[in-house]
């Protein structure tokens, strides 16, 4: 899709509010009881109507925004207990039970409390049912509303830097990939709405992760090898950006959530627009549109040369809602145009451009009270990805093709015997990959064939979930050649089991204890057991091993948290031993053919222990101190060597006033020296970055205003993140100001 053609589509969406808003106000007739509706008004302390409060029914997926006389309006909620929650800035999270009678409507009355704490509310990522993150059996992040908003960067990974556990591998700003616990590729999942993203952003530190975090409504992270419900090889972890691409909700009117900001540091301009409303009494629409545009990154030593970036995003989906459940689909096209710097052994002077392009269509169905289950889901999903690295002149150096098809079926209970919840479910996916440019990869073709099933049980102060989950893999190459240079090139085929088990016991007095174990399986992907060629933009001539095993990791998580109002906490420890650690080794050796430094794909056993913690302290309804530390240690047991790309101790220490209209915060990122060091790897020093933030919230005309500005490195620091490739040629960002606004309503 070209930058004219996005252009127009974006305007047609900007248009299409006003009739949107029409059509839905036209179509809707809210005098007209419907039965099993939940309805009510949102205040604050002082009994004035509160608007753009979420209101979240975290089991059924779905959600209302309150409107400028802060009344909501939830239609066709099946009959039941259902925990509601209320959630806006500035506003201590609500949550309550309300018990619908078939037939009835219950009428609610919500007072919302200021603070400066932002609870989680429920978490959906890694547990069969919606849970409240107290509840939760393993460590878990959530940043929505205003803490989103204030970390907001470019990539995914950049937003999540500053919570406990969490890294950032890169190769430039616009390169950024999640790394938990020092693990990273798909061994941290990442997901769009609980679904793989279907690109190939594993396979190299060059390669973006095609998800764009501007439009999120919340990002979650859970850390530890415990997320079955999305794959066996989640060893780090998993963060799923929640957007609801696919529509739950049958709004009345229009409402819209739009961003815009700018970043000094990179000449940066992001706008995205997010647009919801109904048709009728059944039909929900969403709309999504979203650009950026940034130069190149400044540091205080100059400019990152060949480091802008081009992102479009598009997205629409329609889905016919009902009281026995929903079926809709989504569109979502994802095109980012960013640049790689040059400066490496092997590398052209000016860097290498990429141009990558996603498109995905996917729909999703849900069906209420079938059989003994609670719910019945159901999804499918069709994914084209092209990726193309183009040397200086327009030559194609490297491409990757990948088209993806999967299915999923997946049943959820309620109470059933000892039991309090539960998820059973099956998932196939069917992967075609195709390489091109100097690559001598043969194409492939990869089947994934998986069956699950985890269980979670309440006993008074007593929580335990267990999971086991089995994966078959089958990878074929197309071009089979027993006597390749890289080993016998054939089809190979892998299975295991998976399972996890954990424990959480309430201790009383805010203190809650936990404990989890856990066996995952990782089989080798299409990369590692069939590269062949120069990989231009990661300046490396990779080398693959069809001869490769699978990884199996056994991960062992202790937590202890607490949570006494004022004083919220958690601290865990981890140990996270892999057979068979799969990763491309420098070999020190440069390719005559192509002068690139040689990477071998290798297996070894390694060993992975660790801590991370935060802790957050209110002094008062306004102000509040939080900070976080966290610590990872690899290991090449074998040879008793560092394991390569680990991050340093770090942390951070912040202090923010916040009020319902306006807030102000400083923070300190620290982190300590890294020089245990892996074969061929850079030490890099200590530092800690300065950052303050200020802004401003208002309500006018029943829509919610939020103005955020924030000052990033203030004193210009200097300084190195030891997972970036760049760190060899320039440090990381300089001085910079970034100014976010949001509008919601």
């Amino acid at each position: 899709m070209s930058y004219r053609t996005f252009r127009s589509l974006a305007l047609l969406l900007a248009l299409a509010a006003p009739v949107l808003e029409t059509t839905a106000l036209l179509a809707q007739d809210p005098e007209v009881p419907h039965g099993n509706d939940v309805h009510g008004v949102v205040r604050d302390e002082s009994g004035d109507p509160l608007s753009a409060v979420a209101v979240r029914l975290p089991r059924l997926g779905r959600s209302e925004l309150s409107h400028a006389d802060g009344r909501f309006h939830l239609e066709r909620v099946p009959a039941g207990d259902h925990v509601i929650l209320f959630e806006r800035i500035g506003y201590r999270t609500h949550a309550m039970t309300v018990s619908i009678e078939p037939g009835g409507t219950v009428q609610l009355d919500v007072v919302l409390a200021a603070s400066a704490f932002e609870v989680e509310g429920f978490v959906v990522t890694g547990t069969p049912t919606a849970r409240a993150g107290d509840r939760v059996v393993r460590p878990i992040d959530v940043l929505s509303a205003q803490e989103l908003t204030r970390r907001l960067e470019s990539t995914v990974a950049s937003t999540l830097e500053s919570q406990p556990g969490m890294a950032a591998v890169t190769m430039g700003p616009a390169t950024a990939r999640p790394v938990i616990r020092g693990l990273g590729g798909d061994r941290a999942l990442v997901l769009e709405d609980g679904e793989r993203v279907g690109d190939v952003s594993a396979v190299s530190s060059d390669h973006a992760t095609a998800v764009d975090p501007s439009s999120a409504q919340r990002i979650e992270v859970v850390r530890g090898p415990s997320a079955l419900l999305y794959g066996s090889q989640a060893l780090g972890g998993v963060v799923n950006v929640v957007r609801e691409e696919v529509p739950r909700t049958v709004h009345h009117g229009l409402h819209a959530t739009v961003s815009l900001q700018g970043q000094s540091v990179n000449d940066g301009l992001v706008g995205s627009a997010t647009l919801l409303s109904g048709w009728g009494d059944h039909v929900a629409l969403r709309l999504e549109g979203g650009l950026r545009e940034a130069g190149d990154l400044t540091t205080p030593e100059g400019a990152l040369e060949n480091t802008g970036a081009t992102t479009r995003n598009l997205a629409g989906g329609v889905s016919w809602v009902g009281e026995g459940g929903h079926i809709g689909g989504a569109y979502r096209f994802y095109g980012n145009d960013y640049g790689i710097p040059g400066g490496f052994v092997g590398a052209h002077p000016t860097g290498v451009d990429i141009e990558m392009t996603r498109h995905v269509v996917k729909g999703d169905a849900q069906l209420r009270e079938v059989g003994p289950f609670d719910l019945l889901e159901g999804s499918a999903s069709h994914t084209r990805y092209n990726h193309k690295e183009i040397e200086p002149g327009g030559i194609l150096g490297t491409e990757y093709g990948l088209f993806t098809t999967a299915g999923e079926v997946k049943a959820h209970h309620g109470d059933l015997g000892a039991l309090t919840g539960g998820t059973v479910g099956v998932r196939a996916q069917f992967e075609r990959f195709g390489f091109g440019g100097g690559l001598s990869t043969t194409d492939a073709r990869r089947w994934t064939l998986s069956a699950y099933a985890h269980e979670e049980m309440d006993l008074d102060d007593w929580t335990a979930e267990a999971g086991v989950r089995w994966d078959h893999v089958r990878a074929d190459a197309l071009d089979e050649d027993p006597d390749a240079s890289i080993g016998n090139v054939r089809d190979r085929a892998f299975h295991a089991f998976s399972g996890s088990l954990g424990v959480l016991r309430r201790l009383g007095g805010g203190f809650t204890a936990g404990f989890s174990v856990a066996r995952a399986f990782r089989a080798p992907d299409i990369s590692e057991l069939y590269s062949e060629g120069p990989h231009l933009a990661s300046y490396s001539f990779e080398v693959g091993n069809p001869d490769l095993g699978t990884e199996v990791g056994t991960g062992v998580d202790l937590f202890l948290r607490l949570d006494r109002g004022a004083i919220r906490g958690e601290l865990a420890a981890f140990r996270n031993s892999v057979a068979g650690y799969l990763y491309p080794r420098e070999t020190g050796e440069i390719s005559p053919r192509t002068q690139l430094p040689i990477y071998q794909y290798t297996g070894a056993d390694a060993l992975l222990v660790g801590f991370e913690s935060g802790l957050e302290i209110a002094l008062g309804d306004r102000v509040a101190v939080d900070g976080t530390l966290s610590w990872v240690r690899g290991t090449l047991v074998d040879d008793d060597e560092p394991l390569p790309f680990m991050p340093p101790l770090n942390g951070r220490v912040g202090l923010r006033y916040d009020t319902p209209v306006w807030f102000a915060g400083a923070e300190a990122r620290l982190a300590a020296q890294q020089d245990r060091l892996g074969e061929f790897e850079t030490a890099t020093d200590g530092y800690a970055i300065l950052g303050l933030s200020a802004g401003l919230r208002t309500t006018l005309g029943g829509r919610l205003h939020t103005l955020t500005l924030r000052l990033d490195n203030a004193t210009d620091e200097t300084y190195r993140n030891h997972l970036s490739r760049t760190k060899e040629i320039m440090p990381e960002a300089g001085r910079g100001v970034s100014l976010v606004y949001r509008l919601v309503f």
